[in-house]
């Protein structure tokens, strides 16, 4: 059954709501540099949960508060784990810091947008960047890798880092033509 585009109360915002609501939990999961089987467990069902939002919101319908709220779970939800990595010293905090004001400048960008009716949705550069940065988060989380292979989490969250910085400089210049175009309709 189709949902108005408007709606607030989705199946697909439920279960973006459940992926907030139980990110502290992982939190307080996270172990430090030993890394954890429940903790990346968890994190591998929070991510794999982003799939059945964006699932559910296909098969019903996409709404203009599911295309608000779905990245900001995946913000809160990455940048929560990564910097309780920083704190618990895993990651080190320039690359998280860098990831972390990407995010928030093009948030706050989409939402002044958004209150000009402009929509700013995300591409599949977003997408991957996205998935890269759950990766790093996932093998600094896993045993095996937490420190014996320092060098895949390390190396995954500077590649999570680059693509940060590309598909926000690409947001920030297609959110200007998009603002041209809207100019000149208006």
């Amino acid at each position: 059954m189709p949902v108005d585009p408007g709606a607030i109360a989705t199946w697909a915002n439920a279960v973006t709501a459940a992926r907030v609501l139980i990110a502290p939990v992982l939190w307080i999961m996270i172990p430090g540099r030993s890394g954890s089987w429940p903790a990346l467990v968890l994190w591998t069902a929070l991510c794999a949960s982003d799939g059945v939002d964006g699932w559910l919101a296909r098969r019903h319908g996409t709404t203009s508060s599911g295309a608000f709220l779905d990245p900001l779970a995946d913000k809160i939800l990455v940048l929560g784990a990564m910097f309780i990595l920083v704190h618990l010293d895993v990651f080190r905090l320039l690359p998280v810091a860098i990831i972390a004001t990407r995010e928030i400048v093009i948030s706050l960008y989409r939402s002044v947008l958004g209150t000009r009716g402009i929509s700013v949705p995300a591409n599949r550069g977003a997408k991957l960047k996205t998935v890269t940065q759950q990766f790093a988060v996932a093998f600094a989380l896993c045993p095996l890798t937490a420190l014996k292979h320092t060098w895949t989490w390390t190396v995954l969250l500077w590649a999570a880092v680059a693509l940060t910085v590309v598909t926000g400089v690409h947001y920030l210049v297609g959110a200007r033509r998009m603002v041209a175009h809207h100019a000149l309709q208006a």
